[in-house]
């Protein structure tokens, strides 16, 4: 793009400046370290957030929808008037459309005005997130159709539902069943909805095996959710007024009053491929340990736009979670304030859980172990999250993988009540170290009958699986 566009710029400027496109965890996180190091007199902070919102949790919508979170300002961190006060110039509901990376500056628009201008740069920040991935369906745009990425979506989602709140026999078909389309099922079921969930995979959660997805199945189905698995949605079906009525397959038709699209997300790049900076197998930025983009010395990513290295497979995924977003914007921060941090990598540890039922899981799944050309053994237990005669004591399954001949640990999926999802926190600690079955064993992990077993269930588990290393090598 010329400089001569017609546009205002601001070349002429003397301090250094920081530029970051993206106002929630990853962005507001590396702008807010890099304050903690660099004084407003050394650096300036620029940062574009093209919403209503900053520094929110967007982890938290389904628990805002369902009433658990009865204050949708409970889940923001931190507001754009808390950032301004600490000489952070947070510009809202301004959408950067352009990167020009040999000018070192970006083109923004303000979406209430309609005003463009340039802004250039000294560093840059990419925290543009992802967008949920949206069928291109017959219907898909129609009222009553919801995606739940952000707060703003959230707020819209919301009032749907309060505008339906006087209809009788009112029904709610969630379309995917990830983290985000059982969250949203359990919330929609605590509304009073009739929920149906219509899934392209063979069981829920396709984070899990399919054994260990079937009593996420089981579970749902016992909630009262109805449970669609192996079917494609072909369309949407709007009535006379033009608002969604039902989900239709190939095979049937599911009534529905709302929608909600749970299907998940893909890395928002958009800016960053029409800026020719490179990107991985799965669209995101792809950037070294220092979160720095590959090939550009003054240009840093992170967040769910970015792909990062796993550390059991060695290879590059993206996963959408807050608490890598969180990491990235530390180090992003640190480098940029002109200190010094790197982000090694992830094992994809992640918990859920739909009412009481926990869902747990790190490290790899079945065909992540075949894909990455891994021999693994693999063993399912049952045990229970406290000891056997104390009251309260309910079932939870392990699945742990566990490479042949080696023994080291790949994965563990958990399912069960009360007390389940964090005990995955144990095994991906192991992950990172890269601890064998047979070392986890001999782990000192806290007991007591309320809270667990004699022998820990993930200890049972790595029991379990160091004997089946040992039969395969025998």
């Amino acid at each position: 793009m010329s400089m001569s566009d017609g546009l205002t710029s601001d070349t002429n400027r003397g301090t250094e400046r920081l530029v970051v496109i993206g106002g929630d965890a990853a962005g507001m996180s590396a702008a807010s370290q890099a304050r903690r190091l660099r004084g407003p007199d050394e650096l300036e902070i620029v940062a574009f957030e093209r919403g209503h919102f900053t520094s929110y949790s967007a982890c938290g919508i389904p628990y805002w929808v369902s009433g658990d979170v009865p204050d949708r300002d409970r889940l923001i961190a931190r507001t754009s008037e808390e950032h301004r006060a600490r000489d952070i110039d947070l510009r809202m509901r301004t959408e950067v459309t352009e990167i020009d990376v040999p000018g070192n500056r970006v083109r923004a628009r303000d979406l209430e005005t309609g005003a463009e201008s340039w802004t250039s740069y000294d560093k840059l920040v990419i925290a543009t997130g992802a967008r949920p991935i949206r069928p291109e369906l017959p219907g898909v745009d129609a009222p009553g159709v919801h995606g739940v990425q952000t707060l703003d979506d959230g707020q819209a989602l919301l009032d749907t539902l309060a505008a339906l709140d006087a209809t009788e026999g009112r029904r709610a078909v969630v379309v995917g069943a990830g983290y985000i389309g059982v969250e949203m099922a359990e919330a929609l079921i605590k509304r009073g909805y009739e929920v149906t969930v219509v899934n392209r995979g063979e069981e829920p959660m396709s984070t899990l095996d399919p054994d260990m997805g079937r009593l996420v199945h089981e579970a749902m189905e016992g909630l009262g959710i109805t449970m669609v698995n192996d079917t494609a949605v072909t369309k949407l079906l709007t009535g006379d007024d033009g608002r969604v009525r039902a989900v239709a397959t190939e095979d049937a038709e599911y009534p529905a009053d709302v929608v909600v699209l749970g299907i998940g997300v893909r890395p928002e790049t958009t800016l960053a491929q029409a800026a020719g900076l490179p990107l991985g197998d799965h669209g995101g930025l792809l950037t070294d340990l220092a979160m720095r983009v590959r090939g550009h010395e003054n240009i840093w990513a992170g967040g769910d736009c970015v792909e990062v290295l796993d550390l059991v497979s060695g290879r590059e995924r993206h996963i959408a979670l807050g608490t890598h977003a969180n990491k990235h914007g530390q180090v992003i921060g640190a480098n940029a304030g002109g200190g010094y941090a790197t982000f090694p990598g992830v094992v994809g540890t992640a918990v859920s859980k739909v009412c009481d039922l926990e869902i747990a899981r790190t490290g790899l799944r079945e065909k992540d172990a075949h894909r990455a050309g891994l021999r693994f053994e693999t063993v399912t237990i049952e045990s229970t999250n406290r000891a056997g005669y104390y009251p309260g004591a309910a079932l939870m399954t392990v699945k742990m993988l566990a490479e042949a001949r080696t023994g080291r640990l790949l994965g563990v999926q958990i399912v069960g009540r009360e007390g389940t999802a964090k005990r995955v926190d144990v095994a991906a600690v192991a992950l990172t170290a890269g601890m064998t079955v047979d070392q986890m064993t001999a782990l000192d992990l806290g007991y007591a009958p309320p809270f667990s077993p004699v022998w820990d269930p993930v200890l049972v588990a790595a029991r379990k699986a160091s004997t089946a290393v040992r039969k395969g090598t025998s």
